[in-house]
């Protein structure tokens, strides 16, 4: 059936061409609070993030928990500001709309939410719900809006019948069949799909995984799909971008990612997929710590705090690897218990001279070193900040073992460096001609 979706579609087409930039982003940072005497430093959600998404094409954004990712989705959506850079659509910059210049514009761009459950009105119809933008926006007449919804429905995989049904008379698949329509209905040209399967069974992921696909040949749509489960991205999506702690690590094609990772970051994350067969061994990277608070991230490069492959000051390339980790995981714990994530209540408690917690370095320093062979340098550090720690004086700490340990990862935000081709990019300073030499590290190790 030819419905006027897909007429408009079809005329919407002519002239453009697939693969051409549609959505281009630049130096994009979206930042909360950091405005008042106590509230801290703000936290960077997404920071300086720029990369592109081509018409007809659907881009994967994989990364941990609290990564940014749905921000920088609602951010290009403009239901969060972006505090600075910009957000060009088909040659526009949205940031800068507001009004009905923005009402207008989302038109042209719709979001399907995770949680079907959560993101559809319970005491609206079915109907209902999917006609909603198009009252919103006054789309034609009243007739129309009720014969559109009834096609969208059955694009959707949904009968008729189910225009006067209620959400809780829906299996969680339907739901989400229902947030795919009302996301249809004003006929968008992109569409951010925010883990729109990450609360469905498995079974049903699939069939709503397909639906996504032969809507998006049908009507020539374009995808950012937000995902955390790599298994969707490897299938769906066309280019897939890594993002840590508000960067984008790495950007290019799904098969040239995942079957060869140039980022220590999506090195780590692609070697937690687990393997099918257990019969096959699989080297597994576990990282240490927590991701840094995005109040107070690296200076360097973002991923510094827990990469296994940071690069080493040159007077300890060669030192014992176990003394070196037992280093990084000292210092580690120092940065976790250190004042970036302290309450209000303590900084006031600071700012008055009053005395704040400390800590039982000792037992740290026992249990990271133990019966370890440390060289009389590295110990020396490690007993002065022990001294700076006692005297609750954590940032002093954490200057000497950063001054003594430090590298050129903690110290010079990395550039983005082509990699395995034009169209492939990745943040790390291994890539850079100076410490080339340290990829081989990464085959010898056989993490990828």
């Amino acid at each position: 059936m030819t419905t006027l979706y897909q007429e408009r579609r079809e005329d919407a087409t002519v002239g453009t061409q697939t693969g051409e930039t549609l959505v281009e982003i630049d130096g994009l940072k979206t930042y909360y609070g950091g405005d008042g005497m106590f509230s801290g430093k703000p936290v960077k959600a997404v920071d300086d993030v720029n990369f592109d998404v081509r018409r007809g094409e659907t881009l994967g954004l994989v990364g941990e928990s609290g990564c940014g990712k749905s921000t920088l989705g609602r951010t290009l959506m403009q239901l969060e500001t972006a505090t600075a850079g910009d957000v060009r659509y088909d040659g526009t910059d949205i940031t800068t709309l507001s009004g009905k210049e923005l009402k207008e514009w989302r038109q042209n761009v719709q979001m399907v939410f995770q949680d079907p459950d959560s993101s559809l009105n319970t005491r609206m119809t079915v109907g209902e719900i999917i006609m909603e933008p198009l009252n919103v926006h006054g789309w034609k007449t009243p007739q129309k809006r009720r014969e559109r919804v009834r096609a969208l429905l059955e694009i959707v995989g949904l009968a008729e019948e189910h225009y006067y049904r209620y959400p809780f008379q829906f299996s969680g698949g339907q739901k989400q069949r229902v947030g795919i329509a009302r996301a249809l209905a004003l006929e968008p040209d992109f569409l951010v799909l925010d883990e729109p399967v990450s609360a469905l069974d498995v079974s049903v992921q699939a069939k709503i995984l397909n639906l996504l696909d032969d809507l998006q040949d049908e009507f020539g749509l374009t995808y950012l799909m937000i995902a955390h489960d790599l298994s969707v991205v490897e299938h769906i999506c066309d280019r897939v971008a890594v993002m840590y702690l508000g960067k984008i690590m790495e950007i290019g094609p799904v098969d040239a990612i995942f079957d060869d990772p140039a980022n220590p970051y999506t090195n780590s994350l692609l070697s937690a997929i687990p393997e099918p067969d257990p019969s096959q061994e699989k080297s597994r990277i576990t990282l240490r710590g927590t991701p840094p608070s995005p109040r107070d991230p690296p200076a360097g490069c973002v991923f510094s705090t827990r990469c296994p492959f940071k690069i080493r000051p040159e007077k300890y390339e060669d030192l014992d690897d176990d003394v070196w980790e037992a280093v990084e995981v000292f210092r580690e714990v120092l940065r976790e218990r250190s004042d970036v994530t302290k309450s209000a209540g303590e900084r006031v408690r600071e700012l008055l001279g009053m005395e704040t917690k400390g800590m039982d370095v000792e037992e740290v320093v026992e249990d990271a070193f133990g019966d370890l062979n440390t060289p009389s340098d590295v110990r020396q550090t490690v007993d002065e900040a022990v001294e700076y720690v006692e005297r609750d004086d954590l940032e002093s700490a954490q200057e000497t073992l950063r001054d003594e340990f430090g590298s050129v990862c903690e110290g010079e935000q990395p550039e983005q460096h082509q990699v395995g081709g034009t169209d492939r990019v990745s943040r790390c300073h291994r890539h850079r001609e100076e410490y080339m030499d340290t990829q081989e590290y990464l085959r010898t190790h056989d993490f990828s």
